[in-house]
């Protein structure tokens, strides 16, 4: 499965050590993230992830095209609650996921869930109803 890895920067630290908890079963997927969020990730758990723009550079817009055309398969998403601007791409992001029919998770509980869910085959409908020739590429 295609798994997007996005992170504020005040949750960057809970991202990377997420991924580090569940790298063993995150590693049997492939992992797409936003700019130092993919390259925290990747050094420090040595996951292999694709990485897009920084997020207000546009990374946030280039994984939303992907959700877009059904590219993405789950969206790990640990946004800060308390910051007082709401970012528009996140938004996005998320309205998509609901269109799409695809998992999101806004927080550590519900990523946790999704992630434990993946491993026992839970979220194996999303490979018949929505088949793909190939692995995510850039």
């Amino acid at each position: 499965m295609n798994i997007a890895l996005v992170a504020h920067d005040n949750k960057k630290e809970l991202m990377t050590q997420f991924c580090t908890a569940y790298c063993g079963i995150l590693a049997q997927h492939t992992l797409c993230a936003t700019s130092t969020t993919g390259q925290l990730i990747s050094e420090a758990t040595g996951l292999n992830v694709h990485r897009f723009l920084s997020f207000s550079h546009g990374g946030g817009q280039q994984i939303g095209a992907r959700i877009a055309y059904n590219e993405i398969d789950m969206v790990l998403c640990f946004d800060d609650p308390n910051t007082k601007t709401i970012n528009e791409d996140i938004s996005y992001i998320f309205r998509l996921c609901d269109q799409n029919n695809i998992p999101y998770a806004s927080n550590l509980a519900t990523a946790e869930m999704l992630v434990l869910g993946l491993a026992r085959g839970d979220l194996d409908w999303r490979s018949i109803v929505n088949p793909k020739p190939r692995p995510f590429t850039a």
